[in-house]
């Protein structure tokens, strides 16, 4: 149980403490068990291969629940795109959707970037109080970031 991966796991879950960050608590957690457990064989592979999709699916539910529930329809829809404002958010939508779409090709082409984003979130959320959005998005950016410095290298 005790080794390179799971000392890396417990300072992660100390950082995740001192930063209040429970998305960083609950991952470091629920991997540790899956380790205490003994079920990394099994549970492991899946949830690296699988995982970014299950969690895109997760926050695309969260984002449809107020169509679900009523609170938005059609009605709020039409009045939400008289607003300048709108129209920069769903500008703003369709950017990050297809940067982050770069970023899952980064990630399943490039998977130690993985290391870097997590690091660089850790970071963020503990030093600056930042909010941990996910390693896809970051990816991506990363991804839109080594395509300029190519171009002008």
């Amino acid at each position: 149980m005790f080794s390179q991966s799971s000392l890396f796991l417990f300072i992660l879950l100390a950082i995740g403490f001192i930063a209040k960050n429970q998305s960083l608590l609950i991952a470091v957690g629920a991997l540790l068990l899956i380790k205490l457990l003994g079920l990394e064989a099994k549970l492991l592979p899946a949830i690296g291969s699988k995982g970014i999709n299950w969690g895109v699916t997760i926050i695309t539910i969260a984002v449809l629940v107020p169509i679900a529930t009523g609170e938005i329809g059609f009605k709020q829809l039409i009045d939400a795109l008289k607003s300048s404002y709108a129209w920069i958010a769903l500008g703003a939508g369709i950017a990050v959707a297809l940067i982050a779409k770069n970023g899952l090709t980064l990630l399943a082409e490039d998977p130690h970037i993985t290391t870097a984003l997590v690091l660089g979130t850790i970071l963020a959320v503990t030093l600056f109080n930042g909010v941990a959005v996910g390693p896809l998005i970051g990816a991506g950016i990363a991804y839109l970031a080594m395509q300029i410095v190519k171009i002008f290298s």
